[in-house]
């Protein structure tokens, strides 16, 4: 039984918009008649007539053998018979009979998923299900034609937060072992509390249910006022059109691991194929017909590709076409063939030559090719010739941002003239020379990282550089080298460099792979393989790999295995390594095993398995390799999947690719992507303009003199000003870049990029300007709490006034100006963030600082007495802890509850009593402080009616009691 709770704020709630949406409410008590008993999951008799009303012809005899044939599943377990009641709702049951040209084959639909009103659709609650000793009663069932396709579980929303939906999915999995047969015939599942609602499929955990946060083609807006999640998901998968499109075109079988997983689409991939099927239907040429993707890795690409591609296939309006899968890695490649393979997608062709493609893209319609973009090779010195020039192809093309641009992707054009070419990829890149967006057309959906992350399809990455000093540095090698080979002559010595003293040479020297390994195996000890988790090395170069292998072994009881390319002329040792495609497949097999079942912890690799490779395992890569762009988020996404109590995925750098990090993000944040696109010569005077705005903020400065130009900056007004124009310049470059027409710009773009990035750090702009706020905030925090620089002037995150670093910071700066502008932007900085914690004293602060920077404009302090003005204010700020000691408080966090309420109370209230107030407030305060209490109205209400009574009792004015109250508790949620 629901409690009035779930009755009344969801299970009512639900069944009022589904009554909105067309279904019929039949309470359970009421349903009963329709069967023989309680042990009975379909309602035969309406089974029967939805049959007969969809198939007039049918006879009895058949009639009757259908319904048999539906309600007596005879599969071995609960997912082969689901499975194989699905195949009868959407390919339909087959009969032998006579309908007037002989006895033959006729098929039989139960659902006419055409004729939506042609269908009987109802919901009923507090209907029980008997099997064995066992009664069970769902909160909502949901029949069509009799059938039981979704069952919903309602959970109260006063519940913890975080066990809602755990609850629900609980319950439902007991629904699923202690009835079988009910969820033979289910579609999905919904676990709901209004406040939270997730679907998900027979067979799944609490983590694969996920929220639907769109409720496509509709806006959430559309729903109506204030649509709570559980409104959301009921308008987006349960609106009768949308269920029959889900049922018919986003659900696949996939085997994995030995056991077969039901999967149903998420919510932005019922979105992006939806739409992608809006604009080929719509455009009027193909150029209009195609577009890109753009769904971040890990979030479910290539099922996007397969539901588009049942979709396509089914509908009648796309009359059967071709369908071509191009991506360009052989394990891409094969990866997607068997991911349409499994998921029982009809047929699908693997290219095995460039002749067989040619003969394969030649059989006309309803052919469904996987190929490599590769095979799209012509004779030399000819053309490549037309396959075919129909318009009912459709091309689609993963990781469509690496090998576009190229010649194989021209001579599939040539081939494919009319094909309408739709782009999947998670990194797209916007530079003038291969550009995703200017080959396949705009953009039809988007699901980037930070989305992703959000929605829980993905775990956030974290990043963290360790080691910085095992990077020799460029002057200390400098020195050695000069050392060891001062009798060589200035030539020989630079072809000596040239040759022996390379970044990879230094990366992979025996000493320094030693150390690194060490800190691995100690890191993996401490922070990985607790979890059960498993980790990936990435080397500078194969003979690095070897070496990695052979340390692991040596200096640890970890197995691992070396993953690598062999080629002809590799040395005996580097042979032993070779594998065969089998050992390779094996070794990964073991590696996506958890820990406990297989010890398989580390793979090492040097090129292979950085993109298009998932084991959700895998929670660390330690990277030793220089990686940028795509390359590098391509990497560092294979951590990013979901795995049972996996919080997140580790980037260990030893190598240093931060540098590239904040750039390869940025692919993700381009504000200007969807404009229009332009020649790179009609860009030339717009970046003569916009680089002569950038410039000109330093016409009267020189551009030796870092300390001057910093000054230029200091006024927020022009900080603002100087990063749009810089902005503007730099995306004028990157269109113009590599045309040599970009050249004489070079430079001063650089030089601004310094001035930026120092500007960033003196004025501590973490409030948007000059960063890389406009990220998502899980990217931003991936980059602003895990990325540091390497050199000291030029720091990615500024120095907290408050530690011992400040100190070094400050002594590095030499003139008296640069410390006090320095000092200055971090007590503003530390106002900002603590500001919330305690209002009266960091006003207080703020109030002076502003006095002070009056002050100093108008000549009235010398720079001196300044900086001992900003000191003492520091001190003030770090001895906040002391403050609240001095008062007698027994807590630091007491500290702002009092300076509230002294601010409000008269003059002479007496100071022990105020403490004691004090202390009575932030009690009342953390007694009721259970988890998530700032979520809840009736815990909120509570503490504030207790506050109220307190104030009232001291000297406060009675007309101040809301207002301080209110206050009171602002402060709370901060602190408590």
């Amino acid at each position: 039984m629901p409690s009035l709770n779930e009755e009344t704020l969801v299970e009512n709630r639900m069944i009022a918009q589904l009554e909105k949406l067309g279904y019929t409410y039949v309470h359970g008590a009421a349903l009963d008649h329709e069967r023989t008993s309680q042990t009975e999951v379909v309602l035969k008799e309406r089974l029967r007539d939805a049959v007969k009303h969809l198939n007039p012809w049918l006879e009895e005899n058949n009639l009757n053998k259908v319904v048999r044939k539906v309600t007596h599943m005879e599969e071995t377990s609960l997912m082969e018979a689901n499975q194989h009641f699905h195949e009868l709702l959407i390919n339909y049951l087959s009969v032998q009979q006579d309908v007037g040209s002989g006895r033959k084959s006729q098929t039989v639909k139960l659902i006419d998923f055409h004729n939506i009103d042609n269908n009987d659709f109802i919901i009923t609650s507090q209907f029980s299900y008997t099997h064995a000793n066992d009664t069970i009663r769902p909160d909502i069932v949901l029949y069509v034609n009799g059938l039981p396709l979704v069952v919903i579980e309602c959970k109260s929303p006063v519940l913890q937060p975080e066990e809602q939906i755990g609850q629900g999915v609980k319950q439902l999995r007991r629904y699923q072992r202690e009835n079988e047969a009910l969820f033979h015939y289910n579609q999905f599942m919904i676990a709901t509390s209004n406040d939270r609602a997730n679907v998900g499929t027979i067979g799944a955990k609490a983590q694969h249910f996920s929220a639907w946060k769109e409720p496509y083609p509709l806006r959430v807006e559309d729903i109506g006022e204030h649509p709570t999640p559980q409104d959301i998901l009921t308008t987006g998968i349960l609106d009768k059109a949308r269920l029959f499109d889900i049922i018919l075109n986003f659900i696949v079988y996939e085997p994995e691991d030995g056991k077969v997983i039901k999967k149903m689409t998420r919510y932005q991939q019922y979105r992006a194929v939806n739409k992608a099927v809006e604009r080929i239907l719509q455009g009027e040429h193909p150029q209009a017909r195609g577009g890109i993707v753009w769904a971040t890795q890990g979030s479910g690409k290539s099922l996007s590709m397969v539901f588009l591609s049942m979709k396509l296939r089914r509908m009648q309006a796309m009359e059967n076409p071709i369908i071509v899968v191009v991506t360009d890695r052989q394990d891409l490649d094969q990866q997607i063939t068997n991911t349409f393979k499994r998921c029982g997608f009809p047929n699908p062709q693997q290219a095995a030559s460039v002749e067989e493609l040619k003969t394969l893209l030649q059989q006309g319609p309803g052919a469904t090719v996987m190929t490599l973009v590769q095979k799209f090779q012509a004779e030399e010195d000819e053309d490549y010739p037309l396959l075919t020039d129909s318009e009912n192809v459709i091309v689609l093309v993963d990781e469509s941002h690496r090998s576009q641009y190229s010649s194989l992707a021209m001579n599939m054009r040539s081939g494919l003239p009319n094909a309408t070419y739709i782009g999947f990829t998670g990194t797209p890149i916007d530079k003038e020379d291969k550009s995703t967006l200017r080959t396949f057309g705009s953009y039809i959906d988007k699901y980037p990282i930070e989305k992703a992350v959000e929605d829980g399809a993905t775990v956030p990455i974290f990043y963290e550089a360790r080691l910085v000093d095992l990077h020799v540095q460029g002057e200390t090698i400098d020195s050695l080298f000069d050392r060891f080979f001062r009798d060589y002559s200035d030539e020989d010595q630079e072809r000596i460099k040239r040759k022996f003293v390379t970044e990879e040479a230094i990366t992979a020297s025996p000493k320094r792979l030693k150390t690194v390994v060490l800190d691995i195996i100690a890191h993996f000890e401490a922070h990985i393989q607790p979890n059960g988790f498993k980790a990936q090395i990435v080397s500078i170069s194969r003979e690095a790999a070897v070496a990695y292998k052979k340390l692991l072994d040596e200096l640890s009881g970890y197995e691992s295995a070396v993953i690598i390319s062999s080629g002809h002329n590799d040395s005996e040792e580097m042979k032993q390594y070779a594998l065969s495609d089998a050992e390779e497949k094996a070794y990964i097999q073991r590696f996506k095993k958890p820990l406990e079942e297989d010890p398989l912890a580390f793979l090492i690799v040097c090129d292979k398995l950085l993109t298009g490779f998932d084991a959700p395992i895998e929670q660390v890569m330690y990277l030793d390799k220089p990686l940028k762009e795509h390359n590098l988020l391509q990497a560092i996404a294979r951590t990013n999947r979901t795995h049972n109590k996996k919080t997140h995925g580790l980037i260990v750098d030893y190598y240093g690719v931060s540098q590239f990090l904040e750039e390869a993000l940025g692919i993700f944040h381009e504000e200007d992507i969807k404009g229009a696109m332009h020649h790179v010569d009609e860009e030339i005077p717009r970046l003569e303009s916009r680089h002569r705005q950038a410039m000109r903020f330093f016409d009267y400065t020189r551009k030796d003199d870092i300390e001057a130009c910093l000054q230029v900056l200091e006024p927020e007004d022009i900080r603002n000003k100087f990063d749009t124009a810089f902005k503007k310049f730099s995306e004028s470059m990157d269109m113009v870049m590599p045309s040599p027409r970009a050249n004489a710009y070079v430079d001063d773009l650089k030089w601004l990029g310094k001035i930026r990035k120092l500007a960033k750090s003196r004025y501590h702009l973490d409030e948007g300007t000059m960063d890389i706020s406009d990220c998502g905030g899980k990217v931003r925090e991936l980059i602003e709490e895990y990325v540091y620089a390497s050199t000291p002037e030029v720091l990615f995150e500024p120095v907290n006034i408050l530690t011992n670093k400040f100190d070094e910071k400050l002594a590095e700066l030499k003139s008296p100006e640069a410390k006090a502008a320095e000092m200055e932007h971090a007590i503003k900085n530390e106002i900002r963030v603590k500001i919330d914690d305690n209002p009266v004293k960091y006003t207080s602060i703020k109030e002076r600082l502003e006095e002070l920077i009056e002050q100093r404009k108008n000549r009235q302090l010398t720079i001196e007495e300044l900086l001992e003005e900003y000191q003492a204010i520091r001190e003030e700020m770090m001895n906040i802890k002391e403050e609240s000691q001095s008062y007698g408080l027994s807590e630091a966090r007491q500290l702002p509850f009092y300076q509230l309420i002294e601010q409000h109370l008269p003059a002479d209230y007496e100071q022990e009593s105020l403490k004691d107030l004090t202390e009575i407030i932030t009690d009342i305060i953390q007694e009721h402080a259970v988890i998530d209490w700032t979520e809840k109205d009736d815990v909120k209400r509570e503490i504030r009616k207790k506050l109220k009574k307190q104030l009232r009792a001291s000297s406060l004015p009675n007309d101040q009691v809301e207002s301080v109250a209110r206050q009171l508790m602002e402060l709370g949620q901060n602190h408590y």
